[in-house]
């Protein structure tokens, strides 16, 4: 099993990827899997709307599409002892003050930024 970074160039199509991105990553996603593989979407921060669905792909290569939701609070904490113990932590890409959030958004509208945009009160 291998994790590969996002938007690289795959040196084979993948048995499962996992969307978080939305429109923006949406086509790469699916041309990324192989026959019968899986898409996870469990975000859209680029938008939930590609301007193309890749219908005829989805149906002819037999691809599983699958929602998901954040998780119970039990795999919360769980996920917060992991973080705690291996101190694994989120890629930032900006922390902002709340009167500049449109700027954040604006950001994100983008798709320019590598990590989370973080937004916080001085």
């Amino acid at each position: 099993m291998e994790a590969l970074e996002a938007g690289a160039r795959l040196p084979q199509r993948v048995d499962a990827v996992i969307e978080t991105v939305g429109a923006a990553t949406w086509s790469h996603s699916v041309k990324s899997l192989k026959p019968g593989g899986t898409l996870v979407i469990s975000g859209a921060t680029s938008g939930d709307r590609p301007s193309h669905a890749e219908l005829t792909r989805i149906f002819f290569l037999e691809l599983k599409v699958v929602g998901s939701t954040m998780g119970t609070k039990d795999e919360l904490e769980d996920l917060l002892s992991f973080c705690a113990a291996t101190g694994v932590r989120p890629v930032i890409d900006e922390v902002l003050p709340m009167d500049r959030a449109r700027e954040g958004f604006e950001r994100l509208a983008s798709g320019e930024q590598f990590g989370k945009i973080v937004l916080a009160n001085p």
